[in-house]
């Protein structure tokens, strides 16, 4: 009897043990599952993990709610949209690294992470509840350095908590957004909607539907525009990251303060802190406290103020639209000029100093390397520009920010951001017009530039020199290029960024260049898919020994592209000199070349109008980085649909920099004895006359969308009723008004007619035959997501192949000729 009290005792104090330990676990593996009545717990006890039932409702759903404070406070749901009716609920992870909720004792899969780990190793996986409120699939056998399989973070709901990403990633697609919930009873999916606004310069919008309610003006470098609470403070930082990878903010606490942001049921979107006194979460911030919290409350180039009674009022040097309206307090028609325009030199700028939340920033451009001044000349030649302003207020302000037709939701507001505002000149007679021209800091720091350059220029003679002793030897048929250098063999100093590969090592992952691993064929030669050592996917381009490109190319292929940094650019990983073997490695790009699927008839069904859309624009932004935003400035002088190339979410990517030529400032027209390039994409200005510029590639652009919009090429295009080509096909429609009979049969299910015809206007006035009629890119980008009148395009450039040959001064004159390249 003795023993066996001895024994129920040892049983109940392993019970004890057993029970709070699986209390107090922040981890389950991929043997283990949660029913529903059984949590997990971080680690420092912060958030809890289980099942729940939200405000009044039966209604049972996964979450992850604060444990030591707060009375069920959620942060995160998984399966928002698919309630579980009873508590017959199980959560477990795949060994495959995928989280499942089941149902009906685990009959039914009511939600899933659609989260797996690359195949072809055994996983270690494990689910962790971190102090963050993050939930996280990890992959242990990499451990120290857990790999990540999946995050909640990526998924969040309507809470907004530190360490979290606001924004999106361009190379996952993920969006980091907030969704309220439909009721403080159901989490579903609400009507309101927070997110960073990638269109122009990223801003965020709350919008309820398909209606912007309120916005935070754009990040400053200081805080949001127009939102005091993010200047500098002790209880939070907040990080903006813009760049060709991601678009995000981030706020990390710097105390002990626990802080919350989230988008209710109502559409607010408030910033609460706990606190512990009185045991309750109060708003420390309200994006629209106030009357002018509203969006575009007083409409265009109305201002609104809180100090004022009626809030609104009109910029000064505008009147009221519609004064009727006016006068009853509807102020959403906004404000109108006094004074139009001249659309030149003799327009100024008038300095809303220091007070002021900026506009709408869907229709801006921004450049991060600009002066104030260049920002101002850019403003006074764009006719459409209306304002601009510093794109960074810190440090004494840099960057340009400019905007572009009307200027929206504006108000008054103590803040140290400027903005300078387009006028007719007859406006700002008797006042101080902004001007930004030379001054002593400017003249000290070109005297400087010139002093640098003289002293560089020794140098630059010395290289060249150098590069000039190399010497050409003939080897089987091939060239084999010998350097001074036996080292490196040609490893350029320019090229200290960029990876080099030895010719064993590329042999290798393309299986010594097996044909069966050839992906394309272009002017510099043959393109081969290869695996890397560590399982990376590349494309390999290898100089053909029958190429008309040869060490010029690749070394203009390498010093372009080597320092160009855009999300709409292939990426070059490296390159490799070997005796005859001249090879370049980029990324791979997985859906091939725009024209491997353009053209097909069968593939082409997988690019429908939204997609096409998606490539017409990024092709767009990638070309005006091109030539404005970029350190180099680059005609690239050979686009065209065999150069675009299409990453796994169809995203566009130019490639093929061999024949590209860099320029500076506004010296951007240059001749050339020797015309390279692609029949059908080539300016006339350029075939004929052997002048190339950045209009040039305008004109190539403008082929490119209506060959997209068509589904065929340019120079193949036939019609029974008449000889012109594609350009002269699209500008007869035009004047007739049936733009729509353009549009390819396998598009006119998924278009929207009023992008389709606007698209088309854009590539009519980028293919005029007349370089100086064609727009920039920056205004391209901007006519194509906007929905301002376009001016009238004029005739386009009529040429085949016919006009070439049939040409008197191209024949006889300039005694060019065209070295034709055909892309992969």
């Amino acid at each position: 009897m003795e023993a066996h009290s001895i024994l129920i005792i040892i049983i109940f104090i392993f019970l004890i043990i057993l029970v709070s330990e699986c209390a107090s676990r922040d981890t389950i593996s991929a043997n283990q599952e949660i029913k529903d009545g059984e949590t997990i717990v971080s680690q420092g006890e912060m958030y809890e993990m289980g099942f729940f039932s939200p405000g009044n409702s039966k209604n049972r759903y996964l979450g992850i709610w604060y444990k030591k404070i707060s009375t069920c406070t959620v942060v995160w749901v998984a399966n928002r949209g698919t309630p579980i009716t009873d508590k017959s609920s199980i959560f477990k992870v795949t060994k495959e690294g995928n989280l499942i909720i089941l149902s009906g004792g685990g009959n039914t899969v009511v939600w899933s992470s659609n989260s797996t780990a690359a195949s072809g190793n055994a996983l270690v996986v494990e689910v962790q509840l971190l102090d963050t409120g993050n939930l996280v699939v990890w992959d242990k056998k990499k451990d120290p350095n857990r790999n990540l399989i999946w995050q909640s973070f990526d998924y969040p709901g309507d809470t907004y908590l530190p360490g979290m990403k606001f924004g999106k990633n361009f190379e996952t697609g993920i969006e980091w957004r907030l969704t309220s919930w439909k009721s403080p009873d159901d989490p579903a999916p609400g009507v309101y909607h927070y997110y960073v606004e990638i269109k122009g310069y990223p801003q965020i919008l709350t919008w309820r539907g398909e209606d912007v309610i309120a916005r935070f003006g754009p990040w400053n470098g200081l805080g949001f525009s127009g939102f005091p609470t993010d200047i500098s403070n002790a209880i939070y930082s907040v990080e903006f990251v813009n760049n060709e990878k991601d678009v995000y903010y981030k706020y990390e606490l710097k105390s002990s303060v626990i802080m919350r942001v989230v988008l209710t049921w109502e559409g607010k979107t408030l910033v609460l802190h706990w606190i512990e006194r009185i045991q309750e979460w109060v708003v420390y911030g309200d994006a629209s406290v106030d009357s002018c919290g509203r969006f575009a409350l007083c409409g265009p180039y109305g201002s609104c103020s809180i100090n004022t009674h009626p809030p609104c009022s009109c910029m000064e040097g505008f009147v009221p639209k519609n004064q009727q309206q006016w006068d009853a307090s509807d102020w959403s028609s906004g404000c109108k000029r006094k004074k139009a325009l001249n659309c030149g030199n003799t327009d100024g700028f008038r300095k809303i100093a220091g007070g002021v939340k900026v506009p709408d920033t869907r229709k801006s451009y921004y450049n991060v390397s600009m002066s104030l001044g260049e920002c101002e000349m850019t403003c006074k030649r764009d006719c459409s520009c209306t304002a601009y302003a510093s794109l960074d207020i810190s440090n004494g302000g840099s960057g340009c920010l400019l905007w572009f037709h009307e200027l929206m939701d504006t108000r008054e507001y103590d803040s140290k951001q400027d903005l300078y505002l387009k006028m007719a000149a007859s406006e700002l007679q008797g006042q101080v017009v902004h001007q930004s021209g030379p001054n002593k800091w400017n003249m000290i720091v070109i005297v400087f530039l010139l002093m640098s350059l003289f002293l560089l220029l020794p140098a630059l003679a010395y290289a060249s020199r150098k590069m000039k002793k190399g010497t050409y030897m003939k080897r089987r048929g091939h060239t084999r290029y010998m350097f001074d250098d036996k080292k490196t063999s040609m490893r350029m100093e320019l090229l200290d960024n960029l990876q080099f590969f030895n010719l064993t090592e590329v042999a290798r992952a393309t299986d010594n260049f097996n044909v069966s691993n050839k992906i394309g064929e272009g002017g510099f030669g043959p393109v081969y898919k290869g695996v890397l050592e560590d399982g990376q996917e590349v494309a390999v381009k290898r100089l053909s020994e029958t190429s008309q490109q040869g060490l010029d190319e690749f070394k203009n292929e390498l010093t372009c592209i080597a320092k160009l940094q855009h999300r709409n650019l292939v990426k070059l990983l490296g390159y490799c000199i070997h005796e005859y073997e001249l090879l370049l490695i980029y990324e791979y790009m997985p859906n091939n070349s725009l024209d491997f699927s353009l053209f097909d008839e069968a593939r082409s069904l997988m690019l429908d109008w939204p997609k096409r859309f998606v490539i017409i624009n990024g092709m767009a932004r990638g070309i005006l980085y091109l030539h404005q935003d970029s350190r180099l400035q680059i005609i690239h002088r050979d686009l065209k649909a065999g150069n675009i190339l299409l990453d796994s979410n169809m995203n566009p990517k130019i490639s093929d920099f061999g024949l590209a030529r860099k320029f500076v400032g506004h010296d951007d027209n240059a001749k050339t004895k020797k015309v390279v390039g692609t029949y059908g994409y080539i300016s006339p200005e350029y075939a004929v006359h052997g002048r190339f510029s950045i209009k040039s590639d305008v004109f190539s652009f403008g082929v490119l969308v209506l060959e997209i919009i068509c589904g065929k090429k340019n120079r193949e295009f036939t019609h029974e009723n008449h000889g012109d080509n594609l350009l002269g096909h699209a500008w007869r429609l035009y004047k007739e008004n049936k733009g729509t009979e353009l549009i390819c049969e396998s598009l006119r299910a998924s278009c929207i007619v009023s992008e389709v015809l606007r698209s088309i206007h854009v590539a009519l006035l980028c293919v005029q035959h007349h370089a100086e009629d064609r727009p920039t890119m920056l205004s391209v980008v901007l006519m194509l997501v906007s929905e301002s009148t376009l001016p009238e395009p004029k005739q386009p450039a009529f040429f085949t192949e016919e006009y070439f040959h049939g040409h008197k001064s191209f024949s006889s004159v300039d005694k060019q000729t065209i070295t034709i390249l055909y892309g992969r």
